[in-house]
């Protein structure tokens, strides 16, 4: 199933495709994942994925992380 990796305003977070829909998660800095207290509806394509974190979580950014980044 494809993940996707986010750096979203400096926290590590990985959205996965699932049968009915997206599963979230932290990435820890140790290479551990926990699962995220947050829901990406299913109806969201995985092209938007980043700008629905970024309006999710905009309150979190600061001037040096003011931004949502897709990572490799």
């Amino acid at each position: 199933m494809p993940e996707y990796r986010f750096n979203v305003f400096g926290r590590l977070i990985a959205i996965v495709a699932s049968g009915d829909g997206w599963e979230t998660f932290v990435l820890g800095p140790e290479g551990k994942r926990r699962s995220a207290e947050f829901v990406v509806p299913n109806f969201i394509p995985a092209e938007e994925l980043a700008q629905y974190l970024g309006d999710l979580f905009h309150e979190n950014a600061t001037p040096k992380r003011n931004d949502v980044t897709q990572i490799e």
